[in-house]
């Protein structure tokens, strides 16, 4: 993996930087100081490294020059935002991964339910869950209750109510689940029409 580059490592950079733009555009301190506003020495003392740059100094250059700031001062590339998804096993067959990456009261996950056989095992746990399917049909026990929920439709139940998952036609689905363990239950605000 790169080293991020220090602060006082990205600064020293400034000044080569600030004389090879100038220099690549043909200018002269003269002409970049009417240019910009910046005496000639402060705009000579930037180039050596003699003069820390500030935001004050580094705009008016980025204008005359025309380039975003941040390639005055080569800002270091932005990571990349892609969540990297990691598929676990389920203890009792299947497959989610853990959509929210931060502790908090409410987890997402996305889970691929297989067949688990027609005789339903039920567990009961702390917490609420709401569970959204995706793809497939889901069979879900919920104490006495037996439903069979499609792509679309969803359930939401306190999980201190015995209860089993399982694909309802032999095929795996694909459910999202938010599940809150201390018992929290999903809140979805809808602003209402007049």
């Amino acid at each position: 993996m790169d080293e991020v580059p220090t602060y006082q490592a990205v600064l020293e950079e400034v000044a080569p930087r600030l004389r090879r733009l100038r220099d690549k555009r043909g200018l002269t301190l003269a002409a970049l100081s009417e240019l910009t506003g910046i005496s000639k020495s402060t705009l000579s003392r930037l180039e050596s490294g003699q003069r820390r740059p500030s935001l004050e100094l580094l705009l008016p250059l980025a204008g005359a020059y025309r380039v975003p700031l941040d390639d005055l001062v080569g800002a270091p590339e932005v990571g990349d935002p892609r969540v990297r998804l990691t598929p676990r096993a389920l203890a009792n067959g299947g497959t989610f991964v853990p959509l929210t990456r931060s502790p908090g009261p409410l987890q997402a996950y996305k889970m691929i339910i297989p067949d688990r056989g027609s005789e339903p095992e039920l567990r009961a746990h702390e917490g609420y869950e709401w569970l959204y399917v995706l793809d497939g049909r889901l069979r879900i026990v919920l104490a006495e209750h037996d439903l069979v929920l499609g792509a679309g439709e969803a359930a939401e139940f306190d999980t201190r109510v015995p209860h089993w998952f399982s694909s309802a036609d032999g095929r795996p689905v694909e459910v999202l689940s938010l599940f809150g363990r201390q018992g929290e239950r999903i809140h979805v605000r809808a602003k209402s029409r007049t």
